[in-house]
């Protein structure tokens, strides 16, 4: 074989290393990218606004208390955050993964020129909560809104995923949630059949809750069976005193609005002292449970999803 041919050989095998190497190196690269929140290269979002650019991802602005569950799940801590429903001013249990966190106003008033001031490079919102402020907003960075706060919280974690450029991230955290549900749904058995009611105390007034709300769309997943009207697939229904009779169940879970000045927990305990409540069968049978508002509720996200299935393994299955 000529010299020739053997240069050529030769060039060739460097060429092919060469190629496998910057191949490996890419796919390293991919790796660091989604760990430390995306690449800086531009990718577009579809959402409730329309489709959007986004640059960056490295500061984060979030504008629901859902959404910032989700953004803490996929390992990115936000440096601006709307207070939560609950706490001050972060739910108890997500304050130790907020500290540092900017408080921009609440989810129904975003205070726009603090989050200006905190230069993010994205945010993420909410169509039902601000949509007036979109155009504003969308000013000071490239804004991603969900479009509800409803029933299933899976379809806004994808969503937020997807703006952090961290959907195989996503993919993990929800299939890790599916899991616990199927290892509860084994383990659980005929406690399937028990029929869940929900109810919620809040200043002056008292709902029971449906399928379409937080706690009612995980129960779903679950399987388990619900009371009279509350396998409807409504939101939640507004009750009088002469309706407590409808709350009753084989299990029942109540949760209380609490925030600071007393009147939820007065409507709890008017309530809970009528003589049609004390005479519920779950309550005379000691299966009535009060539950964090915050985590059956008002937080609404993966992690608050989480931890209700540590709760319902509590009352199931004795864990």
């Amino acid at each position: 074989m000529k010299k020739t041919t053997y240069k050529w050989l030769a060039l060739a095998a460097v060429l092919t290393l060469m190629l496998a190497l910057a191949a490996c190196g890419g796919k390293e690269k991919a790796k660091e990218e989604e760990k430390s929140g995306g690449s800086d290269s531009s990718y577009k979002v579809e959402h409730a606004m329309g489709t959007t650019e986004v640059k960056s991802n490295k500061r984060v602005v979030v504008l629901t208390n859902e959404g910032t569950e989700a953004v803490l799940a996929l390992g990115v801590k936000p440096v601006g955050a709307v207070k939560s429903w609950l706490g001050d001013p972060w739910y108890d249990h997500i304050k130790d993964d907020m500290d540092g966190v900017e408080v921009v106003g609440d989810e129904s008033a975003v205070n726009v020129e603090k989050i200006a001031a905190l230069k993010p490079d994205l945010i993420i919102g909410n169509k039902m909560r601000q949509e007036k402020q979109y155009d504003e907003l969308n000013k000071i960075a490239p804004t991603v809104f969900a479009e509800d706060l409803r029933g299933d919280w899976k379809i806004n974690f994808e969503l937020y995923s997807k703006a952090l450029n961290k959907e195989e991230k996503g993919k993990e955290v929800l299939a890790a949630f599916d899991k616990r549900i199927e290892d509860f749904k084994a383990e659980a058995g005929d406690k399937l059949k028990t029929e869940v009611s929900m109810v919620r105390f809040m200043p002056g007034k008292s709902r029971i809750y449906h399928q379409d709300s937080f706690s009612g769309v995980i129960l779903k997943q679950i399987g388990f069976a619900r009371p009279g009207d509350q396998n409807n697939p409504d939101f939640a229904e507004e009750v009088t005193q002469e309706r407590i009779p409808d709350m009753d169940g084989d299990m029942l879970f109540y949760f209380t609005y609490e925030t600071g000045d007393g009147k939820a927990t007065e409507t709890e305990k008017e309530w809970t002292n009528n003589p049609l409540w004390k005479n519920l069968g779950a309550v005379k049978e000691g299966n009535a449970h009060k539950v964090s508002d915050a985590i059956w509720n008002t937080a609404g996200g993966v992690k608050a999803a989480n931890l209700m299935i540590d709760d319902l393994e509590k009352y199931f299955l004795e864990k």
